[in-house]
């Protein structure tokens, strides 16, 4: 099958997979407040040693990663229980930022796998657009202390978000070689793709994925365009040696491995063992 034919199939279902989620924060963003008075259950502690996503990364092993799918505490705890992956992305770019329903995800994790669950397999957060850095600098202050292993910042498309990113993320792997966060960009429009290797040479970037659902509406649709600037993000990725990132399926998860991508988020399930097997880390 033709990679663009894979990216249409795999994009699909990342599509299904988001507006569900979507659907289930809305359905679910009552959750209650955190208390934060002096008896109550103390927050989800950060992990004292790094991550195992960090360590991952910073030894050059590809990494692995699910969608969170239903922002429930149950899934939650189903997710940690079962998956294989390296970590989970748990979105808040659309919707309300629904912190407490994150915190309770977090805890069905540790319910389902032990205390060291979000150390094992920890949660990167998609936030909304760096638009006003005030807002997302509050929404970070907000999320981090929750114990999440990094941050997705989408739809960068200029040099000065990636800047900002780097900001708001100073002990994030590789600004902080030794960091235990990860500082993730997505590229999904025309300017990011054109703007792409004076994105890439912002310091401490740890990941730089390319986003084929976006890229796909920026192209209206020609899948051909779309892997030429999925193309253009690796190779300025390589250039400046820049981890980079990419959805893929059973079918085409092996070879995006050998074109040099370095974290893939599946969009089945059951291609996490295809392509640990691919990239020699079966378990």
């Amino acid at each position: 099958m033709p990679i663009f034919q894979r990216l249409l199939r795999a994009q699909s279902l990342h599509a299904a997979a988001l507006l569900g989620g979507i659907f289930l924060m809305t359905a679910f963003g009552g959750a209650e407040e955190v208390d934060r008075s002096a008896d109550a259950e103390p927050e989800i502690a950060m992990q004292a040693d790094r991550s195992d996503l960090a360590e991952l990364l910073r030894t050059g092993q590809p990494v692995f990663g699910v969608f969170s799918g239903p922002k429930t505490r149950e899934q939650g705890a189903m997710i940690a229980a079962e998956t294989d992956a390296d970590f989970i992305l748990y979105s808040m770019e659309s919707g309300p930022f629904d912190v407490a329903g994150m915190k309770s995800y977090l805890e069905g994790m540790k319910e389902g796998a032990g205390d060291d669950a979000l150390y094992r397999l920890p949660v990167v957060l998609r936030v909304p657009p760096i638009e006003d850095e005030a807002a997302v600098r509050a929404q970070l202050d907000e999320a981090l202390p929750t114990g999440i292993g990094g941050i997705v910042f989408p739809h960068v498309a200029r040099p000065d978000q990636a800047a900002t990113s780097s900001e708001l993320l100073p002990g994030a792997w590789p600004q902080d070689p030794m960091g235990d966060q990860v500082n993730i960009l997505i590229v999904e429009d025309h300017e990011g793709i054109e703007n792409v290797r004076e994105i890439m040479a912002t310091p401490g970037l740890s990941v730089v994925f390319a986003g084929p659902g976006d890229l796909r509406r920026a192209y209206e649709g020609d899948m051909e365009q779309v892997e030429t600037a999925i193309q253009a993000v690796l190779a300025a990725c390589k250039e400046f040696d820049v981890v980079c990132g990419v959805t893929a399926g059973v079918d085409d998860i092996g070879e995006r491995l050998e074109q040099g991508f370095g974290m893939i988020i599946v969009t089945e399930p059951e291609a996490v063992a295809v392509g640990m097997a691919a990239a020699g880390r079966a378990r």
